[in-house]
C-alpha cells in the first residue's frame, strides 16, 4: 500500500496544481513595469505589444532602437507613454546598466514586476564548420546575455518579488544540425534550474519557456544555403565533406524551417502567463504532438534510443 503512494502522489500533483492556478486571482498588471530583450522582432516584439494592451509599463529592448522593427513597435503601441523602446545590445555591459538606469528613473508606482529574457540567435552548421568566433559569439549572446541582464536586475526583482521568465526551446533536449544552438539554451535551463531554486526565499519566480519548431514565426533562422556554407568552410573541412553532403543537410534543415509554426501568439500565451499567473509553471513546453513526444523520448529514455531516433531522421 505504501510503495504505491509516491506514484499515486505524482499522479495527484497536476490536476491540484491546475485548481490552485484556477482558483487564485491573476496579477493586476497596472503600475508595473517589465523589461524585454530581443523586441526587434519575432516573440519580444509580440510580448511587448501584448503587455502594453493589458497595461503594463513596457521597457522594450531592441538591437537597433531606430530600425524598422523598433518604429513599427512604437507606432503600433500608439502613445500613452506606457511602451519605451531603449537600446539594448545584452553582450554589452554598457547597455545592460544604462537600461537598468533607464527603468529606474521611470519605475511605475508599483515598481519592477519582470524580466524576460527574449533576445537570442540561431545558425546551422554540423560542429566542425563553425568558427570558434561563433561559438564565442553563440554563448555571449544566447547564454552570458542573458545572465548579465539577470544579475544587473536582480536587486530590483528581489526587492518587489517579481518574475524572471527565460526563452529556451525544446532543441535544448536534441539537435538536428543546428548542436551550437542547442549547446546555449541546455546551459541557460540549467542557470535556470539553480536561480529558481535560489530565488524561492526572495519570492522571485522564475519560468523557462521551451517553443518547438517556430522559425516562421520569429524569423530567428532564415533557410540556409549549401553554397555560403561550403564556401566558408576551412579546407580540413572541405577535404573530409562534399557539397552533395553539405546539400542535402541543407535540404534537410530548410525542411525542417518550412514546417515550423507561423503563430507566434501561442508562444506569446505562455509567456504572459508566466508573468500573471498567481501560481506560474516551472515550465511551458509550446510545441506540437510530435515534438512533445521527442521531448519526451530524449528525457525518459536511455540517450541510446534517441540516438537511434535522431539518427534515422538524419539517414532520410
Amino acid at each position: 500500500m505504501w510503495a504505491a503512494a509516491p506514484l499515486l502522489l505524482l499522479l495527484l500533483l497536476p490536476p491540484l496544481a491546475r485548481l490552485c492556478r484556477r482558483g487564485a486571482a491573476r496579477l493586476e498588471p497596472a503600475g508595473r513595469a517589465v523589461l524585454i530583450t530581443g523586441c526587434d522582432s519575432g516573440f519580444g516584439h509580440l510580448l511587448a505589444l501584448r503587455l502594453h494592451r493589458l497595461g503594463f509599463t513596457v521597457f522594450a529592448g531592441c538591437l537597433c532602437p531606430g530600425g524598422d522593427g523598433a518604429r513599427r513597435l512604437q507606432r503600433e503601441a500608439g502613445g500613452g507613454g506606457r511602451l519605451r523602446v531603449l537600446q539594448l545590445d545584452v553582450t554589452r555591459s554598457c547597455d545592460v546598466r544604462a537600461a537598468k538606469e533607464l527603468v529606474l528613473r521611470h519605475l511605475p508606482e508599483r515598481g519592477f514586476w519582470g524580466l524576460v529574457n527574449n533576445a537570442g540567435i540561431s545558425t546551422f552548421g554540423e560542429t566542425g564548420w563553425l568558427p570558434m568566433e561563433t561559438y564565442e559569439k553563440f554563448a555571449d549572446v544566447n547564454l552570458l546575455g542573458s545572465i548579465r541582464t539577470t544579475l544587473a536586475f536582480l536587486p530590483l526583482l528581489r526587492k518587489y518579488k517579481g518574475r524572471i521568465v527565460f526563452m529556451s526551446s525544446i532543441i535544448a533536449y536534441f539537435t538536428l544540425g543546428n548542436g551550437i544552438y542547442s549547446m546555449t539554451k541546455a546551459a541557460i535551463e540549467k542557470f535556470c534550474d539553480a536561480l529558481r531554486l535560489e530565488m524561492k526565499k526572495f519570492g522571485v519566480q522564475v519560468c523557462i519557456i521551451q517553443p518547438g519548431n517556430y522559425a516562421r514565426s520569429t524569423k530567428i533562422q532564415p533557410p540556409v544555403s549549401a553554397e555560403e556554407i561550403w564556401n566558408e568552410l576551412s579546407e580540413e573541412e572541405k577535404a573530409v565533406y562534399n557539397k552533395e553532403y553539405v546539400q542535402e543537410r541543407a535540404n534537410f534543415f530548410n525542411s525542417i524551417l518550412s514546417e515550423g509554426s507561423t503563430n507566434g501568439n501561442e508562444v506569446v500565451d505562455a509567456m504572459v502567463d508566466a508573468l500573471t499567473s498567481p501560481a506560474p509553471k516551472a515550465r511551458y513546453v509550446v510545441a506540437k504532438l510530435k515534438e512533445k513526444a521527442l521531448v519526451f523520448v530524449c528525457a525518459l529514455f536511455p540517450t541510446v534510443v534517441m540516438d537511434f531516433f535522431l539518427s534515422y531522421a538524419l539517414s532520410k
